[in-house]
């Protein structure tokens, strides 16, 4: 029981994925060969689009005036020398 306490979440860890354990997310996602030991509850709370990228909204922005997107973010490939 004490070896199984010592390895629990760690790369000895072949039962438990010791990735999804110390991050809570796997490359593998739902094909990965461990179990990923989702909490029923987390103190940390999602906001979705909290944050934008600045080059996405003057795209959205040029969308909604009718402007060409291409000059949004930098010009186009056309305007390169």
């Amino acid at each position: 029981a004490q070896r199984l306490a010592r390895i629990h979440g760690t790369e000895e860890d072949k039962v438990n994925c010791p990735f999804y354990f110390k991050i809570g997310a796997c490359r593998h996602g739902d094909r990965c060969s461990r179990i990923h030991h989702r909490p029923a509850f987390s103190q940390t709370i999602l906001i979705k689009n909290i944050y934008r990228h600045p080059v996405r909204e003057a795209e959205l922005k040029a969308l909604a005036t009718g402007q060409d997107t291409s000059l949004v973010g930098g010009g186009s490939a056309s305007s390169v020398k």
